[in-house]
C-alpha cells in the first residue's frame, strides 16, 4: 500500500530477529493502495510482506489476523502471519503495529476472464461457509454508518450534482437496511475489499487473496457484490459483462447457495458496494493524507459503476 512510514535496513533486521525468517538480504516499499504501509521482505529464508499499520491499533489485529489463520486452517490460500517466539503475530514496529506474512505465489490480473472470475467466486463461496465457527465481531468499518458521516463530511466539497446523487443513494441503502428483507441475510466475517489487485492469479488459477484489514462482519451479500463489482466490468464503463458475473456467481453458489432474500436483493447489494467505494475514493479524493508514496485513485470510476448499478444488472443465474 502507500509508503507513509520510511523503516531503515537496521530498524528492520533487529525487528525480524526474533522471528524465524531468516536474515534480512533487502526491503522495497509497495505504492500501490492508501490504507496501510506495505514492504516487500527479502531474506534467506525467502520473500515476506511486512504491513505497518498506520489506522489500525494492535487490540483491533486479533480480528484480522485471526480471520487470516482461520482460513488458512479451512485449506483456503492466504497469506500466514509469521510469529516471534513468544507466539505474537504483530509487534510494535517505529511506534506503529506491524505484522509479517508469508508472499504468495502469483500477481494480480488487470483483464479478468471468466475462469478467473470463477475461482475467485469459488474462494468467496468457500470463505464465506467456513466463518460459519469464526468467533469474531468486529463491524464492517466501511458500512452504511460510516459512509453516511462521511456525506455530511463531503457536503462543503462536492458539486451538487454529486451530492444529490450521493445523499440519495445513501437514503436508499438505508431504507434497504431496514427492510425485512435485509435483516434475512446471512452474515459472517467478510473481506470487504476483494478487488483483483488483492488477489493473485497463476494463470487462470488461484494463488491466494491478500489484504484483509478491511475485513468486517457484514452479509456475505456484500461481499460478492464488492467482488462482482470489480472483477466482471467493463473497466471504462463500468457495465457488468453477463459472462464474467455468470461465472463468479455459479462457481460462489456452488460453494454456498444463495437465499431468496439474497437474491431478491441482489441489485441493491450491488448497488451498497458501488456506493462504498465511491464514497472512499471521495474522501481520499477531497481530504487526502500525506505519505510519501501515495496512490489516489479516480472517484468518477465507481461514480460510474452507481449510475449503472441504479440503471439495471443482468439477472444472476439459476442455483445448479
Amino acid at each position: 500500500m502507500a509508503v507513509f512510514t520510511r523503516i531503515t535496513h537496521e530498524e528492520l533486521s533487529l525487528w525480524l530477529k526474533d522471528r524465524a525468517c531468516g536474515e534480512l538480504i533487502s526491503f522495497e516499499g509497495i505504492s500501490s493502495g492508501i490504507e496501510n504501509t506495505n514492504y516487500f521482505v527479502n531474506t534467506s529464508a525467502g520473500r515476506y510482506v511486512l504491513t505497518i499499520f498506520e489506522k489500525l491499533r494492535a487490540e483491533d489485529l486479533p480480528f484480522y489476523l485471526g480471520l487470516m489463520g482461520h482460513l488458512a486452517q479451512a485449506g483456503l490460500p492466504v497469506p500466514g502471519p509469521v510469529a516471534d517466539s513468544h507466539g505474537r503475530v504483530h509487534g510494535d514496529l517505529k511506534g506503529k503495529p506491524a505484522t509479517l506474512v508469508n508472499c504468495l505465489k502469483g500477481q494480480s490480473v488487470i483483464d479478468t476472464n471468466p475462469a478467473q472470475c470463477a475461482a475467485i467466486g469459488e474462494f468467496l463461496g468457500r470463505a464465506h461457509s467456513a466463518v460459519h465457527n469464526f468467533d469474531g465481531q468486529t463491524p464492517n468499518p466501511r458500512g452504511l454508518e460510516w459512509i453516511s458521516e462521511s456525506a455530511k463530511t463531503l457536503a462543503a466539497y462536492l458539486p451538487e450534482t454529486l451530492l444529490r446523487l450521493l445523499n440519495n443513494e445513501v437514503a436508499h441503502q438505508h431504507a434497504v437496511q431496514h427492510s425485512d428483507t435485509y435483516a434475512k441475510l446471512p452474515r459472517g466475517a467478510v473481506h470487504a475489499d476483494l478487488f483483483r489487485d488483492n488477489a493473485l492469479m497463476v494463470g487462470d488459477e488461484l494463488g491466494g487473496v491478500i489484504d484483509f484489514y478491511f475485513a468486517g462482519v457484514d452479509t456475505f451479500l456484500f461481499d460478492l457484490a464488492v467482488t462482482v463489482n470489480d472483477w466482471c466490468i467493463n473497466l471504462t464503463s463500468g457495465e457488468l459483462d453477463a459472462a464474467r458475473v455468470n461465472a463468479l456467481t455459479q462457481a460462489y453458489m456452488k460453494a454456498r447457495p444463495l437465499n431468496g432474500s439474497e437474491r431478491a436483493l441482489w441489485q441493491d447489494a450491488l448497488r451498497a458496494a458501488g456506493l462504498r467505494f465511491w464514497t472512499s475514493r471521495l474522501m481520499d479524493y477531497y481530504l487526502p493524507r500525506d505519505a510519501e508514496v501515495l496512490n489516489v485513485k479516480d472517484p468518477s470510476h465507481f461514480e460510474r459503476i452507481v449510475l449503472a448499478r441504479r440503471q439495471g444488472i443482468p439477472p444472476l443465474p439459476q442455483q445448479g
